[in-house]
């Protein structure tokens, strides 16, 4: 990463840095962080689209720099971000949709683009109270999974999703995309298994897991004992004997036809919202 990009330093508002080269160094940093390894070392990562920073700015995510096209120039809602930007000592740069392009990896890319700080919630930090609902993922290695898995646990109402073992990146861009902005909305940590599940037992929470073996029907478990954790498998292989052990209940999705499992997306959403309907409708079990 370049001085430039890291050292902007406080800057007048209204300042904004005109770009058309590809090989300008702070382009070629922020390209960068299309690769892991990047995001990780800057802790910084992209957000698409207008909405999406409008989004992390209202909710107080630090942005470092705000990227626009030349066509995107004097429309107010642009300006006022720039000016937030700029304010809080961050970078402005007006880009040719060439260059844009080329940050976005698509050939028609979103007018706005904003770099942001990542944030990770501490597992320590987590302490569930009741009524809530936690999602824990394991070693879930799909973008689109995760990003439409954030994106479904904010709209069912979910307290935050926890990465469990060796997870494909929540900042980068597919997943970003595919969360529709939730990533700002949705608190997410990490955990080894050790971690979760040395966690899971001062935390004071019920688990209830996805498993091909499992023999209860999710319909008919109680969600209203304790704050819940929904634990689901990986993609291919499913929840390993290591974590299911940790399960107070074990569910199954009954299905028919010829398709042996959902997609891990989908089954998420199938538990978060009847988690939420137990938790919104029925009285609790004794």
């Amino acid at each position: 990463m370049s001085k430039d990009f890291h050292d902007q330093g406080p800057r007048r508002v209204g300042q904004v840095k005109e770009v058309t080269s590809l090989a300008n160094p702070i382009i070629k940093d922020i390209k960068a962080l299309t690769n892991k390894k990047s995001r990780e070392e800057s802790g910084t990562f992209l957000a698409e689209g207008l909405k999406l920073v409008i989004d992390a700015i209202e909710l107080g995510w630090t942005i470092r720099t705000l990227v626009y096209a030349k066509a995107a120039k004097g429309k107010p809602l642009v300006e006022q971000m720039a000016a937030r930007t700029v304010a809080s000592g961050g970078l402005v740069l007006e880009v040719s949709e060439k260059v844009l392009a080329s940050i976005t990896r698509r050939d028609n890319p979103q007018m706005v683009v904003g770099i942001f700080d990542q944030r990770w919630k501490p597992l320590r930090d987590i302490r569930p109270k009741e009524g809530e609902t936690w999602v824990a993922l394991d070693r879930v290695r799909d973008p689109g999974n995760l990003g439409t898995i954030i994106r479904t646990a904010d709209a069912a109402g979910a307290s935050g999703v926890i990465l469990v073992g060796e997870a494909t990146d929540p900042f980068s861009l597919e997943t970003v995309r595919a969360t529709m902005g939730s990533v700002f909305a949705v608190p997410v940590a990490r955990a080894t298994p050790e971690e979760f599940i040395a966690w899971r037992k001062s935390a004071g929470v019920s688990i209830v897991a996805t498993h091909l073996a499992g023999a209860v029907d999710y319909r008919t478990i109680d969600y209203r004992k304790k704050p819940v954790v929904l634990l689901m498998g990986n993609e291919q292989s499913g929840l390993p004997d290591q974590l299911a052990r940790e399960a107070d209940a074990l569910a199954r999705i009954p299905q028919q036809g010829r398709a042996d499992s959902l997609n891990l997306a989908v089954a998420t959403a199938v538990m978060l919202f009847e988690a939420r309907r137990h938790l919104l409708s029925l009285p609790e079990v004794k």
